[in-house]
């Protein structure tokens, strides 16, 4: 493996180069860093929504477990 680092260096630089140093490549980047940008807002929103159906599945465990006679389950912290 360690006769490959080298070789591996090299294109991964030459990669580099060609990605910052062209149109393309800087267009690429662009719509890269475009979708970052949104990515807060949609696990904000993902996260609201998981909590919310966590809250649903909680709820009906706990009115199975009151038709069963368990009583109210607590959810874990």
């Amino acid at each position: 493996m360690s006769r490959w680092y080298l070789p591996l260096t090299v294109l991964g630089l030459g990669s580099l180069g060609v990605l910052f140093g062209t149109d393309r490549g800087r267009r690429a980047l662009e719509r890269a860093s475009d979708f970052l940008e949104g990515l807060p807002q949609e696990y904000s929103a993902w996260m609201n929504m998981t909590d919310r159906e966590i809250a649903e599945i909680q709820s009906a465990v706990n009115q199975i477990a009151e038709s069963l006679g368990a009583g109210a389950l607590q959810p874990a912290s």
